[in-house]
């Protein structure tokens, strides 16, 4: 046997290659800019710049004297906030005014209070319009409640608290204190009410008289300022400048530079580096995906790009958020991109690109062997962890490894480190369990989203649309239960010979599940669903509606799968478990029809719309397809039978080009066979038929029973005989 690929497929698979090292070229660049660009004022390792803690003790190579502009700044400074504000005399003027204006406020309110005409009401409201006053409402009501004795005595002592008041130096900033200071200053003769009015009147017409000069200030500061003697800084051979572990003062950079310790920042280094780790990482994955070939998701462009773009997103993140910080590089949960490659596509890919991420991460960075490896670690063994990621409990277990992992290294690094203290140690260790946790639940909501977008199908989302209670699966039940059996018959072959060579061998179980929905739409036009002993619908037809009819469970399957928003994955089981095979016994019907002269006949009138098989998973239904309805035909009587069976329906599936789109080898076709015999070997085994217990025989002391039907009962040896015709 021999398999062939098509040109077209040829064709598209260059395509994609060429594709696949673009996007290649493009993420490397992309990673190489997000080494070298100083993203969030990331540090390096020298020259040293303020604020930096000195990695070692600094020393002054030689003897210095310079002039520090620094501290000569700061003598300046303090020299210049030890002058106190200058405010200019008190103005008499401006006493004298406010008593004026004292004055005609009172003559003001001496005339509303003698307006016979107004009311109460009217009285109160022109006072409270006075401009700047601000009498409150129950001061008004006791200023008019005064008799005129009282007011007269209240308006002489409001003029002389005012002066009183005013003859002080009032600040802007000692207003309010000389306001709080009037009741001290009214004679103790007046009552409270009328001391009340006298307050309030009064407070109104405080103002500074003592006014704040910037320009006397701004000179006296000045004059202080240059009488300051620049200051100078001496550094004797072998002194100290800052000592390792302490922050780099302005100060101790500035004789750092004095003395040519600090020279400007070159990244010439850090860029070849930067370019080296690239280009060494890029040659690393391409061989690996050339490694892959033709796997998924090499062809599929869609998931490349998706591939390339979490990767990007992952690195860029680490490259922002890492810096500067000390807590937070643990709590990023880098594992999450290593297990969403690992669901959705495989673990192999999950964890080469989760090696490559990890290391470019903390690429050049504080701590970057410790972080490097607590994202590497953590990620492999969550992936290893994760399994099958079938069940929620698989992603719980992977975010617990990795939190293991990652607090085994935090302990391995950091225990030995004298700075570390326990709490700070125990904060990581939590932060690492934390970032597990973190990992798995975005995976699972990528996971989900990602499928969803890029059509996959993750081994959740199968083990969901498979359970017998889905409502496809229930029509098909209903309506069509004799292929509801023959799809669990062809899932239980096609499962098993997946699992042998390597396939999905669940994308393969639900596929072949689904393949056949579309019989449910017409289900007595198919042999496993009509009764024996009725009428044949297709005895009825001409052979080119009757292969219409048939060829027509196919379309009405895909319509099905989409109402019911199956994954395009599932969905092409149904469109290629036929690929462009010909419905052949109604074709061999119409050559007969038509007097044996085949070219009467359009033969792609009877042939599925297909496509062929594009999988390996599809390719293998195809076949179990075939297996599973030759054999209940036929009925072999033994082993050799049966594979011979097996090896027809490959030979002419492979012979009429439906293999040629998948990757199936001549390996994997043997063992598929080997698996598909030894399923359908044990579907035929043999039954013991159990004896009838006769009544006559019965004991009287017995009561008759019926016989007993049990195919798994050992109380007899099962006989060993051909497969049942």
């Amino acid at each position: 046997m021999a398999l062939t690929v098509s040109p077209n497929r040829r064709s598209r698979f260059s395509r994609n290659h060429s594709f696949s090292i673009l996007l290649l070229l493009v993420s490397g660049g992309l990673s190489f800019g997000a080494l070298i660009t100083p993203v969030n004022l990331r540090p390096v390792a020298f020259p040293l710049k303020v604020g930096d803690v000195a990695p070692q003790d600094i020393q002054a190579p030689r003897a210095i004297t310079y002039t520090s502009s620094i501290q000569t700044e700061m003598a300046r400074q303090a020299a210049e906030q030890s002058v106190a504000p200058v405010y200019l005399p008190a103005d008499p003027a401006l006493t004298r005014n406010q008593i004026e204006k004292m004055r005609s406020t009172l003559i003001y309110v001496n005339t509303v209070r003698l307006d016979t005409y107004a009311t109460r009401p009217q009285q109160i409201s022109d006072l409270r319009a006075i401009p700047n006053l601000n009498l409150s409402t129950e001061t008004t009501g006791k200023l008019l409640s005064l008799n005129d004795a009282q007011w007269q005595a209240v308006q002489e002592e409001s003029l002389n608290v005012l002066e009183l008041v005013m003859r002080n130096g009032i600040r802007e900033d000692r207003v309010d204190y000389y306001r709080r200071s009037i009741p001290t200053l009214i004679s103790f003769s007046l009552s409270q009410e009328e001391a009340t009015v006298i307050s309030e009147l009064v407070s109104a017409f405080v103002v500074p008289n003592n006014l704040y000069s910037a320009e006397q200030t701004e000179a006296a500061r000045q004059a202080v300022v240059s009488k300051v003697q620049p200051v100078t800084q001496t550094y004797i051979a072998g002194e100290t400048i800052v000592l390792r572990g302490q922050v780099i003062s302005d100060t101790a950079w500035e004789a750092m530079e004095e003395l040519g310790l600090v020279k400007p920042q070159d990244n010439t280094r850090e860029i070849i580096g930067s370019a080296a780790l690239v280009l060494l990482l890029g040659g690393f994955v391409a061989l690996f995906l050339a490694r892959l070939r033709r796997d998924y998701p090499l062809n599929d462009l869609r998931s490349l790009v998706l591939i390339a773009s979490l990767f990007l997103v992952f690195l860029y993140a680490a490259r922002l958020i890492i810096p500067n910080r000390t807590v937070i590089p643990y709590l990023l949960p880098i594992s999450a991109f290593g297990l969403t490659i690992t669901v959705l596509f495989n673990a192999e890919l999950g964890m080469v690109l989760s090696l490559v991420l990890s290391i470019l991460a903390a690429f050049q960075l504080p701590n970057s062997l410790d972080l490097t490896l607590f994202y590497m670690l953590g990620s492999l063994c969550g992936i290893l962890s994760i399994g099958r990621a079938r069940r929620v409990s698989n992603f719980i277990w992977s975010g617990l490894a990795i939190g293991a992992a990652g607090s085994t290294v935090i302990v391995a690094y950091r225990l030995a480190d004298a700075q570390t203290d326990w709490i700070g140690l125990a904060t990581l260790i939590g932060v690492a369990m934390f970032n597990g946790i973190a990992s798995a639940s975005m995976t699972l909501l990528f996971q989900f989203f990602f499928a969803q977008m890029l059509g996959l199908t993750t081994a959740m989302q199968l083990l969901e649309i498979s359970r017998p209670d889905h409502p496809l699966l229930q029509y098909l039940l209903r309506n069509a239960p004799g292929t509801y059996q023959h799809s669990l018959q062809v899932a239980n072959l096609a499962e098993q010979a997946a699992e042998a060579i390597g396939a999905d061998a669940l994308l393969t179980r639900v596929g072949a599940i689904y393949h056949d929905a579309g019989k449910a739409a017409n289900p007595l036009y198919f042999i496993e669903n009509q009764v024996p002993g009725n009428l044949n619908p297709h005895d009825d037809l001409d052979p080119l509606t009757s292969s219409a009819t048939i060829i027509q469970h196919v379309a009405d399957g895909m319509a099905m799968a989409r109402k019911h928003r199956l994954p395009p994955r599932i969905q092409n089981f149904i469109s290629e478990h036929h690929g462009t095979l010909l419905t052949r016994y109604q074709y061999t019907k119409a050559i007969e029809a038509a007097g044996g002269q085949a070219e009467l006949v359009d033969k792609d009138l009877f042939r599925y719309p297909g496509p062929r098989p594009r999988s390996r998973e599809t390719a293998l239904v195809m076949l179990a397809d075939g297996v599973e309805a030759r054999a209940r035909a036929e009925l072999p009587k033994d082993e050799i039978e049966l594979r011979t069976l097996i090896k027809r329906v490959f030979d002419f599936c492979q012979t009429e080009g439906q293999l040629d789109e998948t990757r199936l080898t001549l390996k994997d076709l043997t063992t598929a066979i080997d698996s598909f015999s030894n399923t359908l070997r044990g579907l035929y085994h043999p039954r013991i038929v159990y004896p009838e217990l006769k009544a006559a025989a019965t004991s009287p002391e017995l009561p008759a029973v019926e016989p007993i039907l049990n195919e798994n009962s050992s109380a007899q040896s099962i006989p060993t005989t051909p497969l049942p015709k």
